[in-house]
């Protein structure tokens, strides 16, 4: 991999006070994490960190890593998982060039390697290194090449107080589901939009922990992952988070001009599509060409499912948000090839669609603390909705059907449908469970919002009031 550099120098935050806005930003990172205030956490070092496995062109015999350091070289090491701690002596080595990122916790150096001529259906062993010095060893378990029941989870946004909030939601996710095959994540995974609070990714990898080093996961990007400059001209543009680009996308099987947040990936017999909302709602010709795109990998699709991820709903569940553009691009694509399940975010609310009781099943869910409130429409026509909860996806695919359960991050099942396929290729869906409707109990921040991320204090005192 060559080296490259992304540099923030030369990106000017919006507003008349620039200036004033980049020092509020940094300060207003110690209410969003756990990091107080002038203090530091989340530097690169001389030790590897930020591990997480990645989607791979070929999930049966390859498999994808990044990571993290401060060193601008680095290695990985592989080898099949055995019984004992001889690992090294069976080891594969390849050596790894950085990609250079200045944030406001200082230059990093970020990776990204392909394991490649694995076998399918085998545990694996690996290691990354730092500075004379290496990662503990982390194991995963290669695909099977054909169709084969499995599990995995989903995620909405996470976005806010990831360590104090979104960490108690993935370990409770890990002990329902200790099976699951893949994470996904609907965007929207940090909060900051202006470059800055690299404490936020930091708290994000904190969150997922060993499980994303090991357990693959699928990431869209969502609005909070694109940063807000203006040219020089005054004019506003958005560029994607050089921590983002730097360590996720693995793949680069999507549109030229979407090739960090636009893929697919083939698992066990289902295809996992993975679009940019973000890019599409604000920009007409990007929403066309993903149709462009979208349009070749359905009607090519060789997989017995198709789950669809990206982060603006179709039909959205809160209030004053609509988002046309993606039911005239995308959606006459996903009834036209029958595409099962479509996951959402960016709503911070649970809500679950199906027009007409046809086509896809459209879910919207939220992982972290930013609630919001459901629209009146939302709650007439939708089959389930909620507030105020945090919530976790768990999927289990077998060849007919596609159990869906969405569960509270204190174990509690809240939704549940299965999906049977019909011998006409459509799917029958059978309502599972499904609780009483949770509703906001803390109305104090605005007229749409329960909790508004950071303003927990703001919301206590409101409601004390009263």
């Amino acid at each position: 991999m060559n080296k490259k550099s992304y540099l923030y120098p030369g990106i000017k935050l919006r507003g008349p006070v620039a200036g004033l806005l980049l020092v509020l930003s940094c300060t207003a990172s110690a209410s969003n994490t756990s990091v107080p205030e002038g203090k530091n956490r989340y530097q690169a070092s001389s030790f590897a960190d930020r591990i997480v496995l990645l989607p791979a062109t070929d999930a049966a015999s390859s498999q994808a890593v990044g990571w993290r350091s401060s060193i601008a070289q680095s290695q990985l090491q592989w080898t099949k998982a055995i019984d004992g701690p001889a690992l090294e002596l069976g080891a594969k080595t390849l050596d790894i060039k950085g990609t250079l990122v200045q944030t406001d916790n200082g230059p990093a150096y970020f990776y990204k390697a392909n394991m490649s001529g694995l076998q399918s259906d085998t545990l694996y062993a690996y290691r990354v290194k730092g500075e004379g010095n290496w990662s503990e060893w982390l194991q995963f378990r290669t695909a099977k090449a054909g169709f084969e029941p499995f599990s995995l989870l989903y995620f909405g946004d996470a976005q806010n107080n990831l360590k104090a909030h979104f960490s108690r939601l993935v370990r409770s996710a890990q002990q329902q589901v200790p099976q699951a095959k893949l994470m996904l994540h609907a965007g929207d995974l940090v909060n900051s939009r202006y470059g800055i609070l690299d404490h936020e990714w930091g708290e994000w990898f904190d969150a997922i922990g060993w499980a994303g080093a090991m357990t693959p996961q699928l990431i869209a990007a969502g609005n909070h992952e694109y940063l807000k400059s203006e040219n020089a001209k005054g004019e506003e543009r958005r560029e994607l988070a050089a921590q983002f680009t730097a360590q996720f996308q693995s793949l680069n099987n999507g549109p030229a001009a979407l090739q960090d947040t636009v893929f697919y990936h083939d698992y066990q017999g289902v295809r996992f599509i993975v679009l940019n909302s973000t890019a599409a709602v604000e920009d007409e010709s990007l929403a066309q060409v993903q149709a462009d795109w979208l349009k070749q990998v359905l009607s090519t699709n060789p997989n017995r499912w198709t789950i669809a991820i990206y982060h603006h709903p179709m039909f959205s569940v809160s209030l004053g948000r609509d988002n046309p553009r993606l039911r005239q691009y995308w959606q006459p694509l996903f009834d036209q090839y029958k595409v099962d399940l479509v996951l959402q975010g960016h709503d911070h609310v649970y809500g679950r669609y199906q027009p007409e009781n046809k086509g896809p099943v459209y879910m919207v869910s939220v992982a972290g603390p930013k609630m919001y409130l459901v629209s009146k429409q939302a709650r007439v026509n939708m089959a389930q909705v909620g507030e105020d909860i945090q919530l976790f996806q768990q999927l289990d695919i077998s060849e007919n059907q596609l159990t869906v359960k969405a569960i509270t991050v204190t174990g509690r099942l809240y939704d549940s449908f299965t999906l049977k396929r019909q011998s006409d290729g459509s799917n029958l869906l059978q309502q599972q469970f499904k609780a009483k409707v949770a509703h906001c109990g803390n109305k104090t921040i605005s007229d749409n919002k329960c909790w508004q991320g950071t303003e927990f204090s703001a919301a206590k005192s409101a409601s004390e009031n009263q």
